[in-house]
């Protein structure tokens, strides 16, 4: 089979590149944040109805747990589309070259 593609041609993006849909990550992400937050009221609640029934560094735990699932919660929830695939490293200034530097002011002169 013959290609019809030109070896000048930019590439073609292919799908797999393709970031997930913004509705998709907002959904993901709320989804994720009310889980951690449906642990963080079992965790109370279980702290509250065991506090007499268990030894007490079982009901902190659960305390301790309560606390921090919140602020663990809201960092997961954020972190969202920061995620690249792609090759980001930059130009180094020292392998342009001479003569390719940003241009001189109106003046024209050296």
């Amino acid at each position: 089979m013959v290609s019809t593609r030109k070896r000048d041609e930019p590439d073609v993006a292919r799908i797999t590149s393709a970031p997930e849909p913004l509705a998709e990550d907002v959904a993901r992400r709320q989804k994720r944040y009310l889980v951690q937050m449906g642990i963080r009221i079992v965790c109370f609640a279980l702290s509250v109805l065991t506090w007499n029934h268990v030894p007490r560094w079982a009901s902190i735990v659960l305390i301790v747990g309560a606390v921090v699932l919140p602020y663990v919660a809201v960092i997961f929830a954020n972190a969202g589309r920061e995620r690249r695939d792609e090759d980001t490293t930059f130009i180094d200034p020292r392998e342009i070259g001479p003569g390719t530097g940003a241009p001189r002011g109106l003046g024209g002169g050296r």
